[in-house]
């Protein structure tokens, strides 16, 4: 499902997903809360000695200084207690939101790996390192402020209530009366700034899913000259992401003003009341203060936890989309048998395979394979050659039918040990910003460096490979290498691991002919008793091959080998033919 068209999440649905993560460390959770009851009281109690320090003030001349400096010293050591506990809160705090945002972040990366490659097909790779990255760090800034200012909060207004009812009830219970006027005011706005937060989290992933295509196909969009129409299409999201964030900011600041608001009126009436209390005699100077301080005191948590509403309705609209990934459907579970024999019978019966359910792709496909036999797979763009491969691979299970390996359906064998059956060499390659030692070895870590070498040898690396500044020990990235040598490694890569069945998919097709023939021949030499699956768009490549399969429209119209295939004069004699005229295929 689509960010665009994905359910509104509830913010308070969230909030508990939140804190069902945040009890796996309910020991810190419980001294934070320790703490911050203990600052609060100590607080909350320094107006009370505050308002005893002003009645000792009786008239000019009628100061009693040994009580005051007694008082004043008590103040000092619970001002100083007061910070010392907040400090170490603050600590525990840190803790425990940098670890709340570590399990999630982790239970995201975990998932990634579970998930079907549908998955990641209609999601970009742009936004779902926005989730993994930036979301949860916007998760975090919002839990480090949620937890500094909920816990102390909370207790605060707690507290300070059962202050104020033993200096005067009839003036607490006004301030309770007024209180929910200031709850409904913040939940309105709220709710509003929540709604504006998910709509700008939705498209800042987007925006970095744009951003990420642009960049690593830059050297296209210059080709094609389309700079002017990619820098349109970044304004037109840029335009979109500064509107809801404008909406989401404007809506969130207008809390912390509205309560503040109620909050003083409520403070005026406070100090109204106990006047008129003062002059009739039921009320002191000295108990005055400490119920207005009591007052201010009692809805500055409201303002701070305000003050903060943005990074709070923030982090849950991140949150809400980390644990969207989290929550997704991962693949269909792993059986619990391993591949026991790796001969390399391939049985497909009756295959039946679609993408998009209503379209339907590869149907009725039935295949047999023998140990050994080199496959080669040829059709036109679109035809089910790339389908078959992974379904062959279980990167997607079949619609219908079964797909055996040695007489085990692969759906009964764990993943990982149909796939390490399996070595696979790509037209698109992939190497990892590591030493090439590191990306030959990916498959077989335990390799020795004899081994590497002469699986380079084999692939015809070796010569550029001995060339490098450190040789082995050279760190590569994705820029540092021409395609043809990237392919090469991934070529070493297989060859390192002699796996019992071939994938090879257009293996060759960024290496020079001289290469290509060496190669060819190492192939030749690896695939001796493997079983072996080429998919070939050059088909002078595939001569050699056992049979071929003819693919059209995701069924076999045609099977055979090369030379029985050009004297049916069908479509793989036409498809060959209008190769060698020059003329375009499909």
């Amino acid at each position: 499902m689509s960010d665009s068209s994905r359910p509104p999440v509830d913010s308070m649905q969230t909030l508990r997903k939140v804190l069902g993560v945040v009890g796996s460390y309910t020991h810190l959770l419980v001294v934070s809360i320790l703490l911050a009851g203990l600052s609060v009281v100590l607080q909350l109690y320094v107006p009370i000695l505050f308002g005893d320090a002003i009645d000792q003030i009786v008239a000019p001349g009628a100061v009693s200084f040994d009580a005051l400096r007694s008082i004043l010293k008590k103040i000092a050591v619970l001002v100083v207690v007061s910070s010392a506990a907040t400090w170490v809160m603050n600590i525990i705090n840190n803790r425990l939101a940098f670890q709340t945002v570590k399990d999630i972040r982790s239970r995201a990366i975990r998932q990634l790996q579970k998930l079907p490659l549908s998955y990641l097909d209609a999601h970009s790779s742009g936004d779902i390192v926005q989730r993994i990255i930036a979301d949860t760090d916007q998760l975090s800034d919002g839990l480090l402020l949620g937890f500094t200012q909920l816990f102390s909060g909370i207790i605060t207004i707690v507290i300070t209530l059962a202050f104020m009812l033993s200096k005067n009830v009839g003036i607490t219970l006004m301030v309770l009366v007024l209180t929910p006027v200031s709850f409904l005011v913040a939940r309105f706005i709220a709710t509003r700034s929540y709604d504006m937060f998910g709509k700008q989290t939705e498209t800042r992933g987007r925006q970095t899913a744009l951003v990420n295509e642009l960049i690593g196909n830059q050297k296209v969009v210059k080709a094609f000259g389309r700079e002017a129409v990619a820098s349109r299409q970044f304004a037109q999201v840029n335009e979109e992401l500064q509107d809801y964030s404008q909406s989401a900011v404007f809506f969130s600041s207008l809390t912390n003003p509205s309560t503040r608001a109620v909050n003083n009126v409520i403070y005026a009436l406070v100090a109204l009341v106990g006047a008129r209390l003062i002059l009739g005699g039921s009320l002191t100077v000295g108990g005055l203060t400490v119920l207005l301080s009591y007052a201010n005191q009692y809805m500055k948590p409201f303002n701070d936890i305000s003050s903060v509403v943005t990074e709070l309705q923030n982090a849950l609209a991140c949150a809400a989309r980390v644990f969207e990934l989290i929550e997704a459907e991962p693949e269909v579970p792993e059986a619990q048998d391993e591949l026991f024999s790796r001969g390399g019978w391939i049985d497909i019966e009756d295959v039946s395979f679609s993408y998009d359910k209503e379209k339907p792709l590869i149907q009725g496909f039935s295949f047999h394979a023998k140990p050994g036999m080199k496959t080669a797979i040829v059709g036109p763009t679109g035809c089910g050659k790339t389908t078959f491969i992974n379904l062959l691979m279980r990167f997607y299970d079949v619609d219908a039918g079964s797909i055996s390996v040695d007489q085990q359906d692969v759906r009964d064998v764990t993943r990982h040990s149909l796939r390490k059956a399996y070595g696979m060499v790509l037209q698109e390659t992939w190497l990892k910003n590591a030493t090439v030692r590191e990306n030959i070895a990916f498959g077989r870590p335990d390799a020795t460096d004899d081994m590497i070498i002469q699986a380079a040898r084999e692939a015809h690396s070796w010569e550029f490979i001995r060339r490098m500044p450190q040789g082995l020990d050279t760190v590569i990235t994705d820029e540092s290498l021409s395609q043809g040598q990237k392919q090469l490694l991934c070529i070493t890569r297989v060859m390192l691991c002699l796996p019992p069945m071939l994938i090879l998919d257009e293996a060759t097709s960024s290496i020079d002919t001289r290469t290509e023939l060496q190669i060819q021949e190492a192939f030749d030499k690896l695939m001796q008793g493997r079983t072996c699956f080429v998919v070939a768009h050059r088909l002078s490549t595939i001569r050699e091959a056992d049979q071929i399969l003819v693919m059209r429209d995701g069924r076999i119209v045609e099977q055979g080998t090369h030379d029985s295939l050009l004297e049916q004069g069908g479509f793989y004699a036409k498809l060959y033919r209008s190769q060698f005229a020059g003329t375009e295929t499909d």
